[in-house]
């Protein structure tokens, strides 16, 4: 692999670099631009009222604008910030974010890299954040800036644990780390989905209906607080910590911020949906099956993911403007009181059903 690596010029491994990243960043980019829009009208609609309406129809364009007034903002730092640190952490924290992408499955023609430890390296690297958070606090060198981040740190690998030993009992029952893999078992009709106890006819799988929907929600608890949303936000706590770790941050440093948190909120999203809801796998059948084309089937697969990951980052915001946010100490009894127990003993249960 080394000597291929030498071989290649300079100029084929910028296009192969380039290939690879800017797909992802073409969907990532415009997703957190209608994500933002998506969150506005929510929240309105919520509250009885309109949202922006005035650039573009019905306000279409007011995050095009947004973005665009960031972009012009001037990038200010002050003079006893740590500044090496204070520029890198909104970096760390979007690389953290962007490299989660490389391993989810879009389709079964549409995968950055199919490796085998797929949902490993999503749990590994998305790590990145919680050191570009810890970094972005502690270098801001403001009282609410570190007293977030530390919140956030604290935050992340508590309900990291919850996470993990539900993802634990996925492998157990499928044998995989590979999420392309986990989507091709789901396959055919809903009823095949994990969430149903997966593929096939057996007492194996309705036995296992239950423990599988306690974990299904476990995860999606536990990725709701690992992207600090309500109501897990209190490192953004804007009634006690003006903005968390953001405090300082301005202009395209602060949109990196804000790109990396909605670009989480799908990440954490598509992961539920690959391990638990059948991944890209349409839960009705294809049209392209029906209609003998073969080459449909890969666009009906990247529809029905964005589909169901959207549908998530939806009740991600339903859930914002529904719940209070909890108390420091709240949400640490929520993780180490009742899901880390819960999420173990639901890990052994499914383990003796494998078993037996």
């Amino acid at each position: 692999m080394f000597d291929l690596f030498y071989k290649l010029t300079g100029s084929e491994i910028v296009s192969g670099v380039i290939i690879s990243l800017l797909p992802l960043f073409l969907f990532i980019l415009p997703f957190a631009l209608f994500a933002v829009l998506l969150e506005r009208k929510v929240s309105a609609h919520m509250q009885d009222r309109l949202g922006p309406m005035r650039v573009g129809y019905h306000g279409i364009f007011q995050t095009i604008a947004d973005i665009l007034k960031l972009i012009q903002k001037e990038d200010i730092v002050a003079k006893d910030n740590d500044k090496f640190l204070f520029n890198l952490a909104p970096i760390i924290v979007f690389t953290g974010s962007y490299a989660a992408f490389a391993v989810i499955p879009f389709s079964s023609y549409f995968i950055g890299s199919n490796i085998n430890l797929g949902i490993f390296y999503i749990v590994a690297i998305t790590s990145l954040a919680v050191v570009g958070i810890l970094m972005a606090g502690w270098a801001s060198n403001n009282k609410y800036s570190l007293l977030g981040s530390m919140r956030s740190v604290a935050q992340i690998i508590s309900y990291e644990i919850p996470t993990i030993l539900v993802i634990l009992s996925i492998v157990m029952i499928t044998g995989t780390m590979n999420l392309n893999t986990l989507s091709e078992m789901q396959t055919g009709y809903f009823w095949n989905w994990l969430i149903f106890g997966g593929p096939g006819l057996s007492l194996t799988k309705f036995l296992l209906i239950p423990f599988m929907f306690i974990g299904f929600l476990i995860i999606y608890i536990s990725t709701l607080a690992e992207v600090n949303r309500t109501p897990f936000d209190i490192p953004e706590a804007e009634s006690e910590l003006v903005s968390g770790y953001h405090t300082e941050y301005s202009g395209m440093k602060f949109a990196m911020f804000f790109l990396s948190e909605y670009a989480n909120m799908f990440a954490v999203s598509a992961i539920v949906v690959a391990l638990f809801l059948g991944g890209y796998q349409s839960p009705v059948g294809y049209l392209g099956d029906l209609f003998n084309a073969p080459w449909l089937i890969p666009i009906e697969q990247f529809f029905w993911f964005t589909v169901k990951g959207v549908s998530f980052v939806f009740v991600q915001m339903w859930l914002r403007w529904t719940l209070p946010r909890l108390r420091v100490d709240q949400l640490m009894t929520t993780s180490w009181k009742y899901l880390i127990p819960i999420a173990f003993f639901n890990l052994i249960i499914i383990g003796i059903i494998t078993l037996l």
